[in-house]
């Protein structure tokens, strides 16, 4: 099964150094029937002004994981963690029994960036940051895996989570074609990041998503397409709320 999610329906928050397109319900918008996607909670894609970022707040118990997709992200945490990361870069932090952190774009450029939040197999992890300069080329027609389950051992990634899920990142060449496995009892959620894509029949633009459930998919570009993805167990109770089929 697959589902086409057009952004310019998703959830949205501008206030001004902040332009955030929100997949399920976060901050000012909230949908009973999009709340999660299955262990996926958060999916956020923001673009932050220079000079501006988000100021030192609080985590707890949540698997937190970023992806630059243009500009620079500096991250500062209570943990003495303080890195900036640029464009195909990841950034991961287990907030566990607590943590604080700020992110900035202390650039000349706007920073984007996706901000993904993975619920964990259990609470109470001491907290713990990673972060990853990944090869660009590593990701031109194959998909490079950003984060995986700690205990995935066939697309081990650099980046650990303390759940089942697994990112990843592809960007497809001209007129390539690439496919995406999603074996039984599983589920993918694919954002079209830049460019232009097909999935299937499927026509996406930029910034659009596809839940894909339980089934292969083939993804075709005319130009080129730079594409997020993250793999995770099949929710049904979650499914059967927001499609009641």
């Amino acid at each position: 099964m697959l589902h086409y999610i057009d952004h310019s329906k998703m959830g949205r928050g501008n206030h001004g150094w902040l332009d955030s397109h929100f997949h399920f319900s976060f901050a000012e918008y909230f949908n009973p029937k999009n709340i999660r996607f299955g262990i996926l909670r958060v999916l956020n894609d923001d673009t932050v002004q220079p000079g501006t970022g988000f100021p030192t707040h609080p985590h707890r118990d949540m698997e937190i994981v970023s992806y630059v997709v243009q500009g620079e992200l500096s991250h500062k945490d209570s943990m003495g963690n303080a890195h900036t990361l640029s464009r195909g870069q990841a950034q991961y932090m287990s907030a566990g029994t607590g943590v604080t952190h700020s992110e900035f774009n202390w650039g000349t450029d706007a920073l984007r960036f996706i901000q993904t939040w993975v619920v964990p197999d259990q609470n109470g992890y001491e907290p713990t940051y990673g972060d990853h300069r990944f090869v660009w080329e590593d990701r031109i027609d194959r998909w490079l895996p950003l984060a995986t389950s700690s205990d995935n051992k066939t697309n081990a990634a650099p980046i650990k989570l303390h759940a089942d899920a697994n990112i990843y990142t592809a960007v497809i060449s001209a007129g390539e074609q690439l496919e995406f496995k999603v074996a039984q009892g599983r589920q993918a959620y694919l954002v079209l990041l830049e460019g232009d894509a097909t999935v299937d029949d499927i026509e996406m633009k930029e910034r659009d998503a596809v839940e894909i459930i339980q089934q292969d998919v083939t993804i075709t570009t005319r130009h080129h397409a730079h594409l997020y993805v993250v793999d995770l167990p099949f929710d049904e109770k979650c499914y059967m709320q927001k499609y009641g089929e």
